[in-house]
């Protein structure tokens, strides 16, 4: 297969998908890591796509949302580990799980616990976990209704009315984007506004975000940085981010990621 057939195939599959993996890659291809590796980097420079921790994924526009799915096969690793960490943090008995992978993953936490929770969730994938299994009554799942949007968010008025009304101890929020002039944020203007809602609904917030999110800005903003009262990160986070959020928000937590699963 010549060179500029196989990145075609590979740009192929990552408008398909929305995201791939360099070791799903290297066995769709039947070339070694360093090859695609090689590869992702040359589609990165001429702007195709943006290399992530283990893949890449398409370059898109502030306000293009990822599907749930695609997001869902990234940064695998580093997701699993902010959810086992926050998991140590569930010892409120009233809590709320916004939309996305990373509250996905700890939802699966609170489904294999067995301490007494209300959980608010706006999230249709989080709801699904936490229905599954044979936990007993002492789970008590409130999911908000709305409109869903591709990340598998409910927002809109009704969402952003049954969350006015609710109050939680704590709020664990997954976010699209972080930096230090935007914020935090995400490309749905929908979705900003409920988030905003769980924000003033929460006693504390502790946001959920992989290193990739830094740097990254979608079209809205739903908070600056010092609204996190606990920030659960992974080591790949770079120094200057470190630095920034250590300074913004009220506790930076760095999870290390194990180095045999990061290369996945």
């Amino acid at each position: 297969m010549l060179v500029s057939q196989r990145r075609e195939l590979i740009l192929a599959e990552v408008e398909r998908v929305g995201g791939v993996r360099v070791s799903e890659l290297t066995e769709l291809l039947g070339v070694s890591d360093m090859t695609v590796r090689r590869d992702l980097e040359h589609l990165e420079t001429h702007g195709w796509l943006r290399k992530v921790h283990g893949g890449a994924v398409l370059t898109a526009s502030s306000s293009e949302e990822p599907g749930f799915e695609a997001k869902s096969v990234l940064q695998q690793p580093a997701k699993r580990a902010i959810a086992a960490r926050a998991a140590q943090l569930l010892d409120k008995s009233a809590i709320a799980l916004s939309a996305g992978t990373t509250t996905w993953m700890l939802a699966r936490h609170i489904q294999a616990g067995s301490q007494p929770l209300a959980v608010v969730t706006n999230s249709t994938t989080v709801a699904d976990v936490l229905a599954a299994g044979s936990r007993p009554s002492d789970l008590n799942v409130i999911l908000t209704g709305g409109s869903r949007t591709p990340s598998a968010a409910l927002v809109g008025p009704i969402a952003d009315r049954a969350i006015s009304s609710l109050h939680v101890d704590r709020l664990f929020l997954g976010v699209h984007g972080m930096d230090a002039r935007s914020g935090f944020t995400t490309p749905n203007l929908a979705e900003a506004q409920t988030n905003m809602a769980l924000i003033a609904s929460a006693r504390q917030v502790v946001v959920l975000a992989d290193s990739t999110k830094w740097g990254t800005a979608g079209l809205a903003d739903f908070g600056r940085l010092s609204i996190a009262d606990v920030l659960i990160t992974d080591d790949g986070i770079g120094d200057e981010a470190r630095r920034i959020l250590t300074e913004q928000v009220g506790e930076l937590i760095v999870v290390p990621v194990e180095p045999s699963l990061s290369r996945s």
